[in-house]
């Protein structure tokens, strides 16, 4: 199934593709933290990484100290906007 259509679908299929090919990546730990409600919401969510609130921040800070805080919650602004618009067409 296509996401696309959905706010921030191309980070949700992305990050679900890199959990299935075991890559820990940004769109990868998003998903992951969005698992329990996106898997209600009818999308596979397999594996997901675990503690991925807090590896999410790190890797964030890891490449920009300044501006993680900010990124971390527009990402997650991103992901409760995806699964807002999902409940609404599920």
């Amino acid at each position: 199934m296509s996401y696309a259509a959905l706010p921030a679908g191309d980070v949700v299929e992305r990050g679900l593709g890199d959990l299935t090919a075991g890559v820990e990546s940004v769109p990868a730990l998003l998903v992951s933290i969005g698992a329990p409600r996106l898997v209600a919401l009818g999308v596979p969510v397999h594996d997901p990484i675990p503690s991925p609130e807090r590896r999410l921040y790190e890797l964030l800070a890891a490449a920009d100290p300044d501006a993680a805080h900010s990124r971390y919650n527009g990402l997650v602004r991103r992901l409760v906007s995806f699964e807002r618009a999902a409940a609404c067409v599920r």
